[in-house]
């Protein structure tokens, strides 16, 4: 099977013979030849070519063996074009001898397997309709397994069964030649008995099969609700509390698990269930949870289950005199910021993975979280000061950072995207700095997870002074070891960085704080692939048992408290959905999702159209040059096109999809166009209609973080001198990192440290540090040798595209 049956194939990638066909065609073709092209080109903003790049590509006859055609697909090529978008363009050109060259001769797929959710018991039908020059056969595969009996157009199961859930597609042969159909996922939901339905038709209308059940659990319990609809193509869920909707990957399943439960939870709960354009809700139901609690009497009183449900509500009239109050915040909040695509230093990858999957973990703990990508110094001072606004007395305030960093003098040094070469602290946030404005606030938990090389900046001789107070609530978890380097798993998709690896699979657990990060220092030194290279190191001088799943109880200052929640609400305010007509009668929807805090998604998707429309594409232009949007990223038929791989599984189906990073550079609203570009059956031009839309300063946008210089607080020093930390330093070994790994810190400023004198086994660090006369506690980073493996963030069982390529590619070397 050719490249050139791949529709998302980039015509850079198409093979030199098809290249070389396509373009005879197109060269000696006069009316509908590469000007005809062209001329659909210059109306299609996505590839837009320009009058002056039509006219070079016109003096390319002059030379021998020149090829007008050829520059042209190179300049689509440039623009982000893929070979099914030449397709489109080819047949709306009615151009069948170029379309000859680029599509499989002989098969055309006419009906496409559809997803489906059905009863088991009932009968399941899968359908793929081709038509080729010669006969065409059929074979459907379950994955990767082939289905027996299954060679017809038709793939009946009956009555089916929980194991036939699934994903399916359809191979179309003929001849030498053979084509997929799409896939198709197949949800069986065991409810004939449970629900007493029986074997009645559920065909048609969406229609909701499993409610979900309300429950009365404590604090630490897991939770998990479910319910279920029927109908083609398969039902989308996204569940709400309270009728606010919940933000997290589970929250958009048929099934809403929470792994550890927390006071906040408590609530009524509903999910909203669509299928295209309609939507039903479930039942709304009660999830109450009640504290677990270790009390003592003064007097005889019973206590009955009520009676703790009751308190967890907030009921004043049980009255418990225990030995000790347990801990809690008067709010959580987290600032978490992954710099990935440096200007003058080597790129990363994993600090999106990781932002991501800390989010969406944090979110389940109730912190209030803000998420942000590739800031400038500037925008990370901003970042900061926003996020010491939303701190006040009792709040756990957590800030996560991964990206290029350095430690000089006990002081680390947290590298912006725009940073020089070489850098110096000037350049860079001290995070001891941050630190020291967060004890003004009074917080009650300050933590501090640090996913960045801690090597010596030879090129920075200053010493911050910084006078921090001595506070029993401080946590820093370093990725690495001092002088030594934090490393990220080089692959060809997205995973996540060796810290957050591990660190994710604890962050849920109901335990102290440092004890969590001692056991993730454990894991860490089970993974064969860093060993030597790369080990967890904690300071503390937490004196309490404070847990990241403390319950909130607000304080006093409810007022404040208010106004902090709507400082947060205001950077995460997504515009509404919307639907836009247009005078040819058709219709679309404009639809936003949030990837991170300064990340936006706009989608496009065809609601209606006029019958007599042939061809219909809604899609974006026109941004703010604040934005830098790339066209590459702009109104691609999948997600991962535009560089969304993370929220691609959560994100509506059959739209273009754009994707806006960097909102925080956004100076003004946001405005941009919508174009509807249409061909009607009687017209061989694309008309096109267009109507601007302006969506107001979207989530961080609202915070002017682009702002060059406002209070800057975190520059802010204590003019007393401060003292350098000193702690041992890990063994250095000079080795050559293995290909696996990438540092997260850059080349210009690795030093060579002197080994550690004493060191037990030589592979771990524990470390004592003084901060002003604040002791830090030590906890101890170990190493062993059993091997490990790196983890994708995306849930394979939902990544159609991804399960797509795989199982393709194998069945063609199998078939080949």
């Amino acid at each position: 099977m050719s490249d050139s049956s791949d529709r998302s194939l980039n015509l850079h990638f198409l093979k030199e013979p098809v290249m070389r066909k396509l373009c005879e065609v197109l060269d000696k073709t006069n009316s509908k030849g590469w000007r005809k092209l062209g001329e659909m080109v210059g109306n299609d903003r996505r590839f837009r070519v320009s009058s002056d790049e039509m006219e070079m590509c016109s003096l390319k006859v002059l030379e021998l063996e020149g090829s007008p055609s050829r520059v042209l697909l190179r300049l689509m090529g440039d623009r982000g074009c893929t070979l099914g978008h030449l397709v489109d363009l080819l047949q709306t050109m009615g151009h069948t001898e170029a379309l000859q060259c680029v599509k499989p001769p002989g098969i055309q797929i006419l009906i496409q397997p559809q997803s489906v959710a059905i009863i088991v018991g009932h009968n399941l039908r899968l359908s793929c309709y081709a038509v080729g020059k010669a006969g065409v056969q059929f074979q459907w595969f379950k994955t990767k397994e082939e289905v027996h009996n299954s060679s017809s157009p038709d793939l009946v199961i009956s009555p089916v069964q929980l194991t036939d859930a699934g994903f399916y597609i359809c191979r179309v042969n003929c001849g030498d030649s053979f084509e997929f159909s799409q896939w198709a996922q197949v949800d069986v939901l065991n409810v004939a008995t449970s629900y007493g339905l029986g074997s009645h038709s559920l065909e048609g209308r969406l229609k909701v099969v499993i409610q979900p059940q309300g429950q009365r659990l404590l604090v630490g319990d897991s939770l998990q609700l479910e319910c279920g609809a029927v109908g083609r193509p398969i039902p989308r869920y996204q569940w709400h509390r309270n009728g606010v909707p919940l933000h997290f990957p589970e929250a958009s399943k048929r099934r809403l698990t929470i792994p550890y439960l927390l006071l906040e939870h408590h609530g009524k709960y509903r999910c909203e269930i669509c299928i295209n354009n309609e939507r039903t809700w479930t039942n709304e139901v009660d999830v109450l949870v009640g504290p677990r609690i270790s009390v003592q009497f003064s007097g005889a009183m019973e206590c009955s289950e009520d009676d703790v449900f009751a308190f967890g509500a907030g009921a004043s009239e049980l009255i418990l005199n225990s030995n000790q109050e347990p801990p809690y915040a008067t709010d959580k909040v987290a600032l978490l910021i992954g710099n990935l695509s440096y200007r003058n230093h080597p790129q990363l990858k994993a600090p999106m993975v990781d932002v991501y999957d800390l989010t969406n973990l944090l979110r389940q703990l109730n912190f209030k979280v803000v998420s942000l990508l590739d800031l400038t110094e500037s925008e990370m001072r901003n970042a900061v000061d926003e996020f010491l606004l939303l701190l006040h007395k009792g709040v756990y305030g957590l800030l996560y950072y991964a990206g290029h960093g350095y430690e000089n003098y006990g002081n680390s040094f947290m590298v912006p995207v725009d940073a020089p070469n070489p850098y110096h602290s000037a350049n860079c946030l001290c995070v001891q700095s941050i630190l020291k404005l967060m004890q003004e606030k009074e917080t009650g938990l300050n933590v501090f997870l640090l996913d960045m090389c801690r090597k010596r900046n030879i090129h920075d001789d200053t010493t911050p002074n910084i006078l921090l107070r001595v506070t029993a609530n401080i946590v820093f978890g370093y990725a690495t070891c001092q002088d030594a380097e934090a490393f990220e798993l080089s692959s060809s998709g997205f995973t996540n960085g060796v810290f957050v690896k591990f660190l994710k699979k604890r962050l849920l657990e109901d335990e102290k704080i440092t004890v969590l990060l001692d056991r993730v220092a454990e894991d860490m030194g089970q993974f064969d692939a860093t060993k030597g290279k790369q080990a967890l190191e904690i300071r503390s001088s937490l004196s309490e048992r404070r847990a990241l799943t403390d319950p909130v109880l607000p304080g006093d200052s409810s007022d404040m408290a208010l106004a902090h929640n709507r400082q947060w609400a205001k950077a995460h305010e997504l515009p509404e959905s919307m639907s836009l007509d247009f005078d040819c009668g058709a219709q679309i929807k404009l639809g936003f999702a949030a990837e991170f805090s300064n990340v936006l998604v706009i989608y496009t998707h065809i609601v209606k159209k006029p019958e007599d429309m042939f061809f219909c594409q809604a899609h974006v232009t026109n941004f703010s040059p604040d934005l830098d949007v790339d066209p590459k990223e702009m109104n691609r038929e999948t997600p991962e096109e535009t560089g969304i791989y993370l929220l691609s599984s959560s994100l509506p189906q059959h739209c273009l999809y754009t994707r806006l990073s960097s909102l925080q550079k956004l100076r003004d609203q946001l405005g941009f166009t919508v174009c509807l570009q249409g061909s009607f059956k009687a017209m061989d031009e694309l008309v096109d209609w267009t109507t601007d839309v302006n969506i107001g300063k979207p989530l961080i946008a609202r915070l002017d973080l682009y702002r060059t210089m406002r209070r800057n607080s975190c520059l802010q020093t204590c003019p007393m001198p401060h003292s350098p930390c000193h702690s041992p330093r890990a063994e250095h070994l000079h080795h050559h990192p293995q290909d696996l790994l990438s540092p997260h810190c850059s080349s210009p400023y690795l030093d060579v440290c002197e080994p550690l004198q004493g060191a037990v086994g030589g592979s771990g660090c524990v470390s004592s540090t003084l901060y002003d006369n604040c002791s830090f506690s030590r906890y101890g980073c170990t190493s062993s040798d059993s091997p490990g493996r790196a983890s994708i963030p995306i849930e394979t069982t939902d990544d159609i595209n991804e399960l797509q390529t795989v199982f393709i590619n194998s069945l063609q070397f199998h078939h080949q």
